[in-house]
């Protein structure tokens, strides 16, 4: 079977079980669930990977999984699908979940959708018989950097050690017999305009989470307000001082600072004793982050500073930036435009930096990777508006494109993913990306009171 009767094949099979192919991204978008915690989408995903015949590994990374589908022609490289199990919390979604307020506002239910449908056209076409290696099956959890106090426990009980799924995989050894990977991301109607279904190229930022706790002094607020060191005035304090720092932020690096608030206090009557903030310095390289991050610092030890109070900030390794393999991108492009015509494919130069970041970033400093993106959603990515319009661009066109681009990759005995391997030189081998992001895991303590 040549290489066009075999993407036809897939294509066709695709297309023929696309109700089966979208219910599944469906069914995960009704039942959300956050990272580390995505028990039921865990339990839905591997009974359906199972049905195409694929001997999973579970329990990765507590909710995660692997499986492997050798390929009919003989031994080669392997090239995994990514789909992540995971959602985020955004309470007033239409699809939220009333009790836990998780929500599919990223769209990473369509991922597990879109690595289900390009498995299942392999396998139901019957080309896998003819490549050449195998197609790994990877459902990751916690690739949404949220619930960090509930995650830093999860740690603390031995249960995990990093705080995202992908930085767990590789930690775990799961990635060390992948060769390459790829997912395909949904991207809202701004992001992807002029009705375009793909999109390629880019980057993302690296970033750093920090865990920050103000320790003060409890007093009543009216009758004693002087025998109490306030933690949430430090704490306004800190975030005045690091918005004082704003105008140093260079454009080229692409600075994002932001987080939320999560203890304020116990009682209006009373002087807060505790106040907790999770908090993220996003930039476009590591450099740039440890240089942002220190004033973030001064920023957090000032408010502490101001009014006697301790603070104890916690840095936690965060992700990355995006590396995206380019034979691997040429691949995909190509068959993006065959499929959904080439005026609907839209490439971003290499150094387009969307802003956000990802753990498929970490991955791709130590194997290939591919993180394109899909159409079919409108509204704003995080938001409650957020909604996937069209199940067909945002699943069945990705799971299309990446079964074809697993066909060049493995087909004429793999040649292509052998070259993918030859050419890529990732930055690091897993055992230095270990260290490096171990070496990001510190406590800053500082004592305001005792300066």
């Amino acid at each position: 079977m040549d290489v066009s009767a075999m993407k036809a094949g897939v294509a066709k099979a695709i297309e023929s079980y696309q109700d089966e192919i979208i219910e599944v991204a469906e069914h995960i978008c009704r039942n959300p669930e956050p990272g580390y915690t995505e028990f039921k989408t865990a339990k839905f995903v591997k009974e359906k990977l199972e049905g195409l015949g694929i001997d999973l590994e579970t329990g990765l990374a507590i909710t995660g999984m692997k499986g492997s589908l050798a390929g009919g022609a003989g031994p080669g490289p392997s090239v995994a699908l990514v789909g992540e199990l995971d959602s985020l919390r955004v309470f007033d979604h239409p699809l939220a979940d009333p009790e836990t307020d998780a929500a599919h506002a990223c769209g990473h239910h369509c991922q597990v959708g879109s690595m289900y449908g390009a498995l299942t056209g392999l396998v139901r076409s019957g080309v896998l018989d003819h490549l050449w290696g195998s197609v790994v099956a990877i459902a990751v959890p916690a690739e949404e950097f949220i619930d960090v106090q509930d995650r830093l426990a999860l740690r603390d009980s031995g249960a995990i050690e990093f705080l995202g799924g992908k930085q767990e995989f590789l930690k775990l050894g799961v990635l060390d017999d992948v060769d390459m990977a790829m997912l395909v991301h949904t991207a809202p109607e701004g992001v992807m305009p002029n009705r375009a279904a793909l999109a390629v190229g880019g980057t993302s930022n690296a970033h750093v989470a920090k865990f920050v706790e103000y320790t003060g002094f409890g007093a009543h607020a009216a009758a004693a307000p002087h025998k109490g060191v306030n933690a949430l005035n430090a704490a306004m304090i800190g975030l005045a001082a690091i918005h004082a720092n704003r105008e140093t932020f260079e454009e080229k690096d692409k600075v994002r600072v932001h987080g939320i608030l999560t203890r304020g206090g116990e009682a209006v009557s009373a002087i807060p004793p505790k106040v907790v903030l999770e908090w993220r310095v996003r930039a476009g390289s590591p450099e740039a982050v440890v240089h942002y991050a220190e004033k973030v610092d001064r920023g957090f030890k000032a408010g502490a500073l101001a009014v006697g109070a301790r603070v104890d900030i916690t840095d936690i390794p965060g992700y990355l930036p995006m590396r995206n393999n380019p034979m691997m991108q040429d691949l995909f492009v190509e068959n993006a435009n065959a499929f959904v015509g080439e005026e609907r494919v839209l490439i971003w130069p290499d150094g387009y930096n969307r802003g956000g970041s990802t753990d498929m970033g970490d991955v791709s400093q130590v194997i290939p990777a591919l993180h394109p993106y899909c159409g079919g959603v409108t509204g704003t990515p995080h938001a409650n508006d957020y909604i996937v319009r069209d199940y067909h661009q945002a699943v069945i066109n990705p799971a299309v494109v990446m079964a074809m681009t697993v066909i060049d990759l493995l087909s004429a005995e793999a040649r292509n993913a052998k070259k993918v391997i030859e050419n890529d030189h990732a930055p690091m081998t897993r055992d230095e990306y270990l260290e490096f992001q171990r070496g990001r895991a510190r406590v800053i303590s500082f004592d305001g009171d005792g300066v």
